[in-house]
């Protein structure tokens, strides 16, 4: 069956959304889905801001640990560590209340979803044969979107069946249990003799002016993504008339993401992805500051959809194009611009706490978010105005 052919295209792109369903989805995401109930029943919101970003570091360590895995071999033997600590540390938020270990599962999940994203995208990338990769790798990151969607109806189905916020996570392991098994075993590549192996030397020399500014960029939209995705669904909850429609917006995040990274690879394809990234970034800006003026469902609801539509694009943008300029080795940039990522996301949970608690109100961490992802911007506008000479036409 070709669903089992670890050369065949479509399973190698089924592994890796089921990959990222996992990494992105079970460990990472739906705790923002999650977040309302355990707000009502366990956590303070200043306890779920820390958490998010020890989550982050988490994943900030996972990406720089990244570029440091030199063969194929090794990139395969640690996505499927990182698999494993994803639905582990899951199942953990299931049986546990203590505090610490609350803390050191979402490390240790952080790290297993750098895992599943920048080592199992490059493992994807290295494994699809014969195709455009640049859209290819649209729909490889489409699974963020399911990712979102998968999780946050498994969540629902529990409680709709009378569980808990407890049970959610216990289901999620199952799932993700299942998801891990099939991606661990199409995303492996055959046994070579040693002295066939290829290993790749950390190189210096990729880290030019054009990766520097991307670097920079994607740390800017590491503080846009973040907010949001901490915080969304209880920044629609907090606004009037809009209490219990934050999860319905959370999930249309979800939706608007399926198809979001396919359409902007193909837009990027076209027009050029640094151009497009800007055009991502521009949207983004008016999803985050809708909040900020309108209590509107619908506009809400556009928001969560800009959300959903440019975040899960900009990371398809980003890690495509830095994964294509490091050639034959796209862990490489890959796990350096998604190190600036996480720590944009590390940061701006934290500031977001302290203005929560000051101003008793999301919207100053919403303007100063949006300032942020604006000079984002201006970095892009400046690489491609000035490095144009280094930008291959991807």
């Amino acid at each position: 069956m070709f669903l089992f052919d670890r050369n065949n295209n479509t399973s190698i792109l089924l592994a890796g959304i089921l990959a990222l369903t996992v990494g992105v989805g079970v460990a990472r995401f739906v705790f923002t889905s999650l977040l309302p109930p355990m707000l009502d029943d366990f956590i303070t919101i200043s306890f779920a801001g820390i958490l998010a970003s020890i989550n982050y570091a988490g994943y900030l360590s996972g990406s720089l640990f990244s570029i440091f895995i030199k063969d194929i071999h090794s990139k395969v033997r640690f996505f499927k560590i990182g698999l494993v600590l994803c639905v582990v540390t899951s199942l953990l938020l299931g049986i546990s209340e203590n505090n610490l270990v609350w803390g050191i599962s979402r490390y240790l999940a952080g790290f297993g979803a750098a895992m599943a994203l920048v080592v199992g995208s490059a493992i994807v990338m290295l494994k699809l044969k014969d195709t455009n990769k640049t859209k290819a790798m649209g729909i490889h990151f489409s699974g963020l979107g399911f990712s979102i969607v998968i999780t946050d109806l498994l969540m629902r189905a529990v409680f709709y069946f009378g569980g808990n916020w407890q049970d959610a996570w216990l289901i999620l392991a199952l799932f993700g249990t299942i998801f891990s098994a099939y991606s661990a075993y199409i995303l492996s590549f055959d046994k070579e003799p040693k002295a066939n192996i290829v290993k790749h030397k950390f190189d210096k020399t990729l880290f030019s002016p054009l990766v520097i500014v991307l670097i920079l960029a994607y740390f800017t939209e590491g503080v846009g993504m973040v907010v949001q995705a901490t915080f969304l669904p209880d920044i629609v909850n907090s606004l009037e008339g809009l209490e219990g429609y934050g999860g319905y917006t959370w999930l249309a995040v979800g939706i608007a993401g399926i198809p979001a990274s396919i359409l902007w690879m193909r837009l990027a394809h076209r027009f050029g992805s640094i151009n497009i990234m800007i055009a991502a970034m521009l949207l983004q800006i008016v999803g985050i500051l809708i909040p900020t003026f309108s209590a509107n469902i619908y506009f809400n609801l556009v928001s969560g959809i800009l959300f959903g539509a440019t975040f899960i694009g900009l990371v398809a943008l980003f890690m495509n194009y830095g994964g294509q300029l490091a050639n034959k080795n796209p862990v490489f940039i890959m796990g350096a611009i998604t190190a600036a990522y996480g720590l944009g996301q590390i940061v701006a949970p934290l500031y977001c706490i302290a203005f929560i608690e000051y101003f008793n109100s999301y919207s100053p961490a919403l303007y100063l978010t949006a300032f942020i992802v604006f000079i984002g911007i201006l970095l892009l506008v400046f690489a491609n105005c000035k490095l144009k000479h280094l930008k291959p036409n991807i």
